[in-house]
C-alpha cells in the first residue's frame, strides 16, 4: 500500500531569506496560489513576527489560499506564537510551527543555558502552542549536532506535550545521508511515541548534500519533507522541492511505497514564477528545472535520444511541465500561432498580455529572424511578473573603446514626460547607470549584477540581473535582450521601478493613517 510523504514547502519564509528576494504581499499570494496548484501539503508563509508586512502577508496567504495547510515559523516566544497563530488561523487549515535549539552549541553559545533548562522551555513551548492550535509542528534546531540521547528526550517530551509533527533539521548542512538515516532510523526505535506522529526532514546544503540527507531521512521513517522551489534559501539553501519529488517519483524501487501529492506537471512553471517574483536566476545546469536539464549536446547522447529517449533521460521533460519538442517562430506566425504555442508552454495569459507580448515578439522576431521556444517562455515570464514601468526605455547610445571614457546618452520616459541625460564612467554600463541617477534624482548602492546568456547562438538572449540597496532594503530587477547593454540597462530601470512602487505603497499607508475617521451619526433613542 501506499504511503505518503508530506511536501511542506517553505519558499516563502526559508526562501524568501535569501538577500534581496523580499516579496510583497500581493507576490506572496501569487507564489502560493501556484504552490496550491502544484500540490504542496504545507506552505509556510513566513515568519509573522519578524515585521507588520511579512504579518500581512501570512494573513493574506492563510485567508485567500485554499487547499494546503498554511503555517508560519514562530520563535520558542509566546508573542511571537501569539503573533503566528494571528496571522494564520483565518486558513481553513492552520499549523503552528515552532522551533527552539536543541545542540550544546546552541544551548551554551547562543542561550547561555543548560539541557534541564532548554527541556522544559521546550515543552512549555508545545502545551502553549497546543492550547492555541490543535495541529503544532516542533523543530528541534540544529538536530543534526544535537547529543542522541538528549535529542531522545526532547522529542519523546515534546511529543507528550502534544506536538503532531517533530522537524529534526540539519540546520547548517552539516550531517551525510549516511548520518541522517541513521539517527532517524533510531530515533524511531527509541522514542516508541514517534508512530503517532510525522517525523520531518529539514536540511540546508551548505555541503551540497541537503536533497540526499531529505531523502535518506525519508527512506529511514520520515513522511515529511521541507523543501523549497529551486533549493532556494538561508546561504547555500535548502533540498529542492522538484529534486525531493521526482527523486521519489522516478526511483520506484527504491521508494516505491511512498508517494507525494505533487503535480508534477507544475514543477516548471512554479520554478519559472519563483525566480521571476524573487529576481534568483535558476543556475543552467540546476536538476530538473535548469535551462540545460534536458539538454544534449554531445552527438553520441544525441543519437541515444533519437533512438530511445530513455537511453539519455531517465525523466520526460514533459513530466514537470516541459516541452519535449522544439519550434520556432517568425514575424510572420502571427497571433494565433503565439496565441498556440504560449498554451503549449501551459500559461494563461490575457488578451491585453497577449498585445503587449506580441509587439515585444515582433521586435525579437526582426532581431533575430527566429524565435525558439527558449525565447518565448522568456518573453512570457516577463510580461508575467513585470512591475508597473514609472521609468521605461526608449532609447539608448553607448560610446566605448579601449582608447576613449565610455559615455552613454539615454532617453527615458516617466508617464509622458520624456528625459534625456548624458554621462561617462569607468564602462558603458556605469556610464548608463549615472545616466539613470540623474534622471531618477537618487543614487543607488548597486550590491550585485549577474549577466547570462540564456538561450544559444549568437543571436542569444541575454538576461541581466541586478541589486540595489536604500536605507537597508534591497530591489532586485532583471530584464533580457539579444543587446546585453540594453538587458543591463533594462534590468536597473527594473529594480528602480519596484523601488517606486514600494515608495508609493509606503506614502499611501502613511496617508491612510494620517487620514481621521469619518464620524458616524447616531441617531436619538
Amino acid at each position: 500500500m501506499a504511503e505518503k510523504v508530506f511536501i511542506f514547502d517553505t519558499t516563502l519564509r526559508d526562501g524568501e531569506q535569501v538577500p534581496g528576494a523580499k516579496l510583497a504581499k500581493e507576490q506572496k499570494v501569487k507564489i502560493a496560489r501556484q504552490l496550491a496548484a502544484l500540490g504542496v501539503d504545507i506552505i509556510e508563509a513566513g515568519f509573522p513576527a519578524s515585521s507588520p508586512g511579512d504579518f500581512e502577508s501570512v494573513q493574506a496567504v492563510a485567508r485567500e489560499v485554499k487547499g494546503p495547510i498554511v503555517t508560519g515559523l514562530a520563535r520558542a516566544i509566546k508573542k511571537d506564537i501569539d503573533t503566528l497563530w494571528e496571522a494564520v488561523k483565518g486558513a481553513k487549515r492552520a499549523r503552528i510551527h515552532t522551533f527552539l535549539g536543541t545542540s550544546d552549541i546552541h544551548i551554551q553559545k547562543k542561550f547561555r543555558s543548560d539541557r534541564e533548562k532548554i527541556l522544559q522551555w521546550c515543552v512549555d513551548t508545545v502545551k502553549y502552542a497546543c492550547s492555541l492550535c490543535p495541529d503544532v509542528e516542533f523543530s528541534t534546531e540544529d538536530a543534526a549536532r544535537t547529543d542522541f540521547d538528549f535529542l531522545c528526550r526532547t522529542v519523546e517530551a515534546v511529543v507528550k506535550a502534544g506536538a503532531k509533527t517533530i522537524n529534526v533539521p540539519d540546520t547548517v548542512g552539516y550531517a551525510t545521508p549516511q548520518e541522517m538515516a541513521d539517527r532517524i532510523r533510531r530515533l524511531k526505535e527509541r522514542v516508541p511515541a514517534l508512530d503517532k506522529v510525522i517525523l520531518s526532514m529539514h536540511c540546508h546544503n551548505d555541503l551540497g548534500m541537503a536533497t540526499a540527507n531529505t531523502l535518506a531521512g525519508i527512506h529511514a521513517g520520515a513522511r515529511q519533507a521541507e523543501v523549497t522551489m529551486n533549493g532556494i534559501g538561508e546561504r547555500a539553501g535548502n533540498a529542492a522541492l522538484e529534486e525531493v519529488v521526482m527523486a521519489i517519483h522516478t526511483r520506484k524501487e527504491i521508494f516505491g511505497h511512498l508517494r507525494t501529492g505533487i503535480n508534477t506537471k507544475e514543477i516548471m512553471k512554479t520554478s519559472k514564477m519563483v525566480s521571476a517574483l524573487m529576481g534568483l536566476s535558476i543556475q543552467r545546469n540546476k536538476a530538473i528545472v535548469g535551462s540545460n536539464a534536458f539538454a544534449h549536446s554531445s552527438g553520441i547522447h544525441q543519437d541515444g535520444i533519437i533512438k530511445d529517449r530513455s537511453t539519455y533521460e531517465i525523466i520526460r521533460p514533459e513530466d514537470v511541465g516541459g516541452s519535449a519538442h522544439s519550434f520556432t517562430l517568425t514575424a510572420r506566425s502571427g497571433r494565433a500561432a503565439l496565441k498556440h504555442h504560449i498554451a503549449n508552454l501551459g500559461h494563461k495569459l490575457t488578451d491585453i498580455q497577449v498585445d503587449s507580448l506580441y509587439q515585444k515578439f515582433l521586435a525579437l522576431a526582426d532581431k533575430k529572424k527566429e524565435v525558439m521556444i527558449e525565447d518565448l517562455e522568456i518573453l512570457v515570464q516577463e510580461e508575467l511578473f513585470k512591475v508597473p514601468e514609472t521609468y521605461r526605455l526608449e532609447h539608448v547610445q553607448i560610446l566605448s573603446s579601449t582608447q576613449a571614457t565610455p559615455m552613454a546618452a539615454l532617453r527615458l520616459r516617466r508617464h509622458d514626460e520624456v528625459i534625456e541625460e548624458a554621462s561617462t564612467g569607468n564602462g558603458p554600463i556605469e556610464a548608463a547607470y549615472k545616466c539613470i541617477e540623474r534622471i531618477v534624482g537618487k543614487k543607488f548602492r548597486l550590491i550585485n549584477f549577474g549577466l547570462t546568456a540564456v538561450t544559444s547562438g549568437k543571436d542569444a538572449i541575454g538576461e541581466a540581473t541586478v541589486r540595489i540597496r536604500d536605507n537597508g532594503t534591497i530591489f532586485a530587477g532583471a530584464a533580457s535582450s539579444t543587446d546585453i547593454i540594453e538587458a543591463a540597462v533594462k534590468a536597473y530601470l527594473n529594480a528602480i521601478n519596484r523601488w517606486v512602487a514600494e515608495e508609493e505603497k509606503t506614502k499611501a499607508t502613511r496617508k491612510a493613517k494620517r487620514k481621521p475617521a469619518k464620524k458616524l451619526a447616531v441617531a436619538s433613542p
